[in-house]
């Protein structure tokens, strides 16, 4: 296999853009000088930023994968690896990594109460501290069809917070992706000391289950003397509200767990949770507070946190914008690019951004199931594992071996075509 030219994010540095693309102007195939497709395929300088390939790949791995078979067919290109996350499994771990992060740990326990240790990430000269929830209730920590939605909660994490403010934090960015929970995050409130009661017994509700939220009437904050948490940013990756027809349990509710027969139950919790607060001078009205079973809402409410979109808050993390400036050609990529993609999540932003400032954008997955114009739209070149390399069948077997194969296979796509778009530091 011939030597791969690697940037990986961890090493590269983030100078000025060039000016050669701040225009922002939209490359076309008319823009080319005619004797331009005459011309050998020019060395690119080409960012790989994928997401996971959930349940298959990490997007470290993805990121690998995808290097690997584009340097079979493009040698000569530099690669810079800087795999994505906008809030769900591996935030953490990815933005830890490429800021340089002291790795914590925490006891804790997980959705279920089982006892364990919680990871998050420490950048002590900037006092910032990430935490992914994911790694304390997320739904992959849990044995499948073990445990039921009704059961779980969002406690642990209250544990990590608490710790990140013993740390001495002052900024915290939390993901909020993949968890197992429905409880509107009144669990972490728990854990951080507010209580939700029955005003007629003034007594707490059943800790074990969010569940016995329809009886609550008062919502008490912390005694005064808590632990104070530091100013928090939270990564969503769905806009989604906490209550009604688009909300956490409506739209996530089925796939946690929660039965049809079982959603009108887990609403009247939940909308009731969402009344009282309101009294209170909290109200669920923001984009975003039915992100992770309503956790978005929870620690906005509860925690003082603000949402941001996760993808945003990852590309002003990692200074994705000087990064752009610096390549010719972007690669991304995640297992499935469907509706989903384009309404929001980071592979769709990403490539909504290339367009906006003329960079190509390649995206590959394991499935595309998009309409063909909305991928048109946003991408220079598309391309899925299932039907083009593998069976789905093989694509699950060898997930690595198969996008590969399929980096591969764009790449050599890509030069017979990319005398239609030279590289960005030669344009006009």
């Amino acid at each position: 296999m011939p030597s791969i030219k690697v940037r990986n994010a961890i090493d590269a540095k983030t100078p000025e853009a060039p000016s050669s693309r701040a225009n922002g102007k939209q490359f076309q195939l008319s823009d080319r000088p005619r004797d331009c497709f005459n011309a050998p395929a020019m060395p690119l300088n080409v960012l790989i930023i994928p997401d996971k390939f959930k349940g298959t790949l990490t997007a470290r791995r993805a990121a690998e994968a995808i290097a690997d078979g584009w340097s079979q067919a493009r040698p000569d290109d530099s690669l810079e690896l800087l795999p994505m996350s906008d809030g769900g499994d591996g935030f953490g771990e990815i933005l830890g990594e490429i800021l340089g992060a002291e790795t914590r740990t925490v006891e804790t326990i997980d959705a279920a109460h089982r006892p364990c240790a919680a990871k998050w990430w420490w950048i002590a000269k900037d006092k910032l501290a990430i935490v992914e929830s994911a790694n304390v209730i997320g739904l992959a920590m849990l044995p499948p069809g073990k445990h039921h939605p009704f059961d779980l909660d969002t406690y642990g994490l209250g544990a990590v917070l608490q710790d990140v403010a013993r740390a001495g934090a002052k900024r915290c960015v939390v993901g909020i992706g993949g968890s197992a929970t429905n409880d509107g995050g009144t669990g972490m409130a728990r854990a951080l000391g507010w209580k939700f009661s029955n005003a007629d017994k003034r007594e707490n509700l059943d800790v074990e289950s969010w569940t016995g939220l329809p009886r609550l009437n008062l919502i008490l904050p912390p005694e005064a003397g808590v632990l104070q948490l530091p100013l928090i940013e939270v990564a969503v990756d769905v806009q989604n509200p906490l209550t009604g027809p688009a909300g956490c349990t409506n739209v996530y509710g089925p796939q946690k767990g929660i039965q049809p027969s079982e959603i009108a139950r887990a609403n009247k919790a939940i909308e009731q949770l969402a009344n009282v607060a309101a009294e209170f001078g909290r109200p669920a009205d923001q984009p975003g507070d039915g992100a992770a079973g309503g956790l978005g809402f929870g620690l906005r409410c509860f925690a003082g946190g603000t949402l941001r979109p996760g993808f945003d808050l990852f590309a002003r993390q990692v200074g994705l914008d000087a990064r752009l400036a610096q390549c010719d050609l972007v690669i991304t990529g995640e297992g499935a690019i469907d509706r989903s993609t384009l309404m929001g999540k980071g592979v769709g932003e990403l490539a909504n951004q290339c367009r906006d400032a003329g960079l190509p954008c390649i995206g590959l997955a394991g499935i595309l199931d998009a309409p063909p114009p909305e991928l048109t739209r946003r991408f220079a070149l598309c391309a899925g594992i299932v039907d083009e390399i593998a069976t789905s069948e093989e694509a699950l077997a060898k997930p690595a071996e198969s996008l590969v194969r399929l980096a591969d296979s764009a790449a050599r796509r890509w030069s017979a075509s990319d005398k239609r778009l030279a590289p960005a530091s030669g344009a006009a």
